[in-house]
């Protein structure tokens, strides 16, 4: 416990405690957070209501809960779909190079070329606003990020001895990339995905901000956000605990992903 850093124990405990809350939200919330109830209107934070309510008279709480299992999922299954597609592409491309390595950076390096959150805005165009087009839409968008990621390690482990002894063995290129390639890439892929779930939770809240995500009224923090602009004046507390849950996550994630590039990249060492 001596070795571990106070901003690691902070992003393990607000990481943790995320997980935690979308957990508890898929089988349980205070109230249920479709329920509508105009007579508790705008009520503010009590001993009821302990976040207040919305504009419905939905218990803010409960929603909080259910959209960090909304956000949570889309994250979770986007960073898995970005990291299983850019690490396949990234071992062929480096292990093989020659015209098969041109081909793919040719094609990664068009889809680089455009944003991320542009490139999943126009993919939503094409499949819809909906939990599994974001998936597909922003898990493409991040997929060249990690297919650059895995081939530049590729490249410096294809040419060290374990590989060159694996080959004159007479190993077949298949079993040389699953047995002594793969495993060397898990390092930079755990610190790459961590910070990929941040980046990706995120993006999912600004589409979902922009009216671009998970249609209302299912809850994720960021449609919470955009539904509580208009009565900023009258609630504010529609707005904060959305915003500071999404800060939170941001905060724990990227501590977390700084805590295990220091313990996992070996120039990071002191």
């Amino acid at each position: 416990m001596k070795d571990i850093s106070p901003g690691a124990l902070c992003g393990a405990v607000l990481t943790g405690g995320l997980l935690a809350v979308a957990l508890l939200g898929a089988v349980w919330t205070p109230f249920d957070p479709m329920a509508l109830n105009f007579a508790a209107r705008l009520a503010a934070p009590d001993a009821v209501h302990w976040l207040g309510t919305d504009e419905f008279g939905r218990d803010v709480l409960s929603r909080l809960f259910a959209g960090a299992t909304t956000s949570v999922w889309i994250s979770f299954v986007t960073v898995a779909l970005a990291v299983s597609a850019g690490t396949l592409i990234g071992v062929i491309s480096g292990y093989f190079r020659g015209w098969t390595d041109r081909v793919l950076m040719m094609l990664n390096d068009a889809l680089l070329a455009f944003p991320g959150i542009l490139l999943a805005l126009g993919l939503l165009a094409i499949f819809g606003a909906n939990q599994y087009g974001i998936v597909l839409a922003l898990g493409l968008g991040y997929t060249p990020t990690v297919v650059r990621i895995v081939r530049g390690t590729v490249l410096s482990l294809r040419e060290r001895e374990f590989i060159e002894a694996s080959r004159v063995m007479g190993n077949s290129d298949t079993y040389t990339m699953l047995r002594h390639i793969l495993p060397n890439c898990i390092a930079p892929l755990t610190v790459l995905a961590t910070s990929m779930f941040g980046w990706v939770l995120l993006a999912e809240s600004a589409l979902s901000f922009l009216g671009l995500g998970v249609p209302p009224p299912e809850p994720t923090w960021g449609n919470m956000l955009a539904s509580g602009r208009p009565f900023i004046s009258q609630a504010v507390w529609l707005a904060i605990f959305p915003g500071l849950c999404i800060s939170f996550t941001l905060l724990g994630v990227n501590l977390l992903g700084d805590a295990l590039r220091d313990r996992l990249d070996p120039r990071m060492r002191r």
